[in-house]
Formats: C-alpha cells, sequence, structure tokens
C-alpha cells in the first residue's frame, strides 16, 4: 500500500564497520537501496522513520518516497532489517526500489470476524490455522488486510484461501485449499475417554484379588495314616 511518506536519506561515501559505527553515532543507520535493475546505492537513513514505517498497520508492504539528497527519489519498500538481539535498536535496513507499473508478490494478512454458529449453537471451537495469504497485484493495489465473516460456519466447515476477497490486480498466489479458519469440536472425544479411563483399574481390581487370594492360600495338610 503506498502512503504520502518520505524519508530522507544520505549517500555514505564508504562502508565497513567503522563507517557504519560513526552512522550509528550520529543518529541514523546505514542501509542499501537497490531493485529495478539499477546498481545498489549505500545510505543513511533515520531509524526511528524506518521503525515507524515497519511497526504501523501496512507493516512491510508500506510503499513510501526516499529521497537522496543530490539524487534520486523513489518508491520504495523495506525488505529487510537488521535488530540489534539485546537492546532492540535497528542496526541496518534493506529497502528496495518498486516500479508502480509491474506487478509485485506480498504477503498480507487475514482477520476473521463474528462469532461462529458452530461455536454459539453447536458448542465447537474456531480454529484459525493460517493468519496471512500471498498475493501478486499492482504496487497500488496492495490492500492493509482481508477479512473473512465466519458467523455461518458450523463444525466441521471452514474458510479457505480462496474465500479471500481478491479484487482488481490482485491474484492468490497461496493454494485455494489452505485452511484460513475451521471449527472443531472435540466434546466427543473427551467424554469417550473418560469412561475407558476409570473402566480400566476396575478390569484389573478381580484380578489382583484373585491372585492375593491365591498366594495366601495355605497348604495343604498331609492326609492321617499315610505314611511319610
Amino acid at each position: 500500500m503506498r502512503k504520502e511518506i518520505v524519508v530522507d536519506a544520505e549517500v555514505r561515501s564508504s562502508r565497513g564497520k567503522n563507517e557504519a559505527r560513526r552512522t550509528r553515532k550520529a543518529g541514523n543507520i546505514p542501509a542499501v537501496l537497490y531493485g529495478a535493475y539499477q546498481d545498489p546505492v549505500p545510505v543513511a537513513v533515520s531509524p526511528r522513520e524506518i521503525q515507524r514505517i515497519t511497526r504501523s498497520t501496512t507493516g512491510y508492504n508500506t510503499i513510501f518516497t526516499l529521497a537522496i539528497a543530490g539524487g534520486e527519489s523513489t518508491p520504495v519498500m523495506v525488505v529487510d532489517q537488521q535488530v540489534d538481539p539485546v537492546k532492540g535498536t535497528l542496526l541496518h535496513a534493506d529497502l528496495k526500489r518498486i516500479d508502480l507499473t509491474k506487478r509485485i508478490r506480498v504477503t498480507v494478512p487475514v482477520h476473521v470476524s463474528g462469532e461462529p454458529k458452530g461455536v454459539k449453537v453447536q458448542g465447537g471451537m474456531l480454529e484459525v490455522i493460517t493468519r496471512a495469504v500471498e498475493i501478486e497485484c499492482l504496487p497500488d493495489d496492495i490492500p492493509e488486510g482481508f477479512t473473512l465473516d465466519v458467523t455461518e460456519l458450523l463444525v466441521g466447515q471452514s474458510k479457505r484461501a480462496s474465500d479471500v476477497p481478491v479484487s482488481g490486480s490482485m491474484k492468490l498466489v497461496s493454494s485455494p485449499e489452505t485452511v484460513i479458519a475451521h471449527i472443531v469440536t472435540l466434546r466427543a472425544e473427551e467424554v469417550a475417554a473418560t469412561p475407558d479411563a476409570a473402566a480400566a483399574p476396575a478390569a484389573a481390581e478381580p484380578e489382583v484379588a484373585k491372585k492375593g487370594k491365591k498366594e495366601e492360600e495355605p497348604a495343604a495338610a498331609p492326609e492321617k495314616g499315610k505314611k511319610k
């Protein structure tokens, strides 16, 4: 999804760990701009601006404008980032040029809405299996997300990727049979498991008692008048 966001950038004159440290000390982070059959360009950008984009509702699917001082101004997307595992601060970002006239593949989140009849009436349970699908579309047609209404679902029924409401230039890339959500019930299995578990010790008790009785039975007394 394209947004009216402009992030300023400066070309980095050199690369390496020392240059990266100087860039971060100045309040920016090193980044690389590539794509659209052009040479990669090392740049420095604000980590706050990049994180504000990746943490927004559109996340990595956000298309914004990168304005390089004294250079190009182009639509881009964040395709990767490196984060400090201890501090959680952003260390590096990869930015990709986007051609607004060509289709791209993106992963879009899928949400469910409504209270299923299978839960409300039949006592089942809603399980969400897949939370995102992959589609192909023009950059300006990237949706923020898809929503599937599960109100009519009964036990044993499901919503699949083929039910996702694609429109315009969108084309589903994920398998149409991918289950997004379904209604299941474990009640029958739980009821069946309880009697079996209770019956097992009861069935074993007579056998234990019988063995005990046999072991406690006294030895037969020798017959009278019989020589030893």
